[in-house]
């Protein structure tokens, strides 16, 4: 499934391919879902993206257009695309053992309104973007963690500590929404 691309193209895909329903099915089995970029966008109940409201998987809240201006009319560069810092915001064992650091960004998009139990992270571009997600075990970062180690594991590694120590069991099986 894509991490890159359209919202309104990859939710059409989820349809048709039946993995919207799939996706569903996971979550309310339990096994951890984590989205990466698009797919961390995917999981909101809808996007602005092209001007008109497209309805995501429904899991957390809604996506926005990342404006071309910062709060004292600053121009920013949309695509966000860069490296940027981010600061913790909610304890995650995503980020047991893991000092606050920089994350690779590529995205026009941004979550907004959102539960702030629910924003684990976040990084400054004129607006504080979330940069990671998490409801139980739905879990997403608007960044590439692909871009960033974890104390010298990889993001798949990484991912699958979580799925280990989710709620103190473990799962045999996680799923990503990535094109990564």
């Amino acid at each position: 499934m894509p991490g890159v691309g359209s919202f309104h193209d990859a939710m059409q895909l989820l349809k048709e391919t039946g993995l919207e329903a799939f996706i569903h099915q996971v979550v309310e089995e339990g096994k951890l879902l984590f989205g990466i970029c698009l797919g961390m966008q995917l999981l909101f109940e809808e996007s602005e993206e092209a001007g008109h409201t497209k309805k995501g998987l429904g899991l957390l809240g809604r996506v926005v257009l990342l404006k071309d201006r910062d709060q004292d009319g600053q121009r920013l560069k949309v695509p966000h695309m860069g490296w940027n810092e981010l600061t913790f915001h909610q304890p995650s064992p995503l980020f047991d053992g893991v000092p606050e650091g920089f994350a690779y960004f590529v995205h026009s998009y941004y979550v907004s309104d959102m539960n702030p139990d629910e924003q684990l992270a976040s990084a400054d571009y004129g607006v504080q973007v979330p940069a990671v997600v998490g409801k139980g075990n739905v879990l997403g970062a608007q960044f590439h963690p692909e871009k960033k180690q974890y104390n010298g594991n990889g993001a798949a590694q990484t991912i699958y500590s979580i799925s280990k120590r989710t709620e103190g069991e473990q799962m045999s099986e996680f799923y990503i929404i990535s094109s990564d």
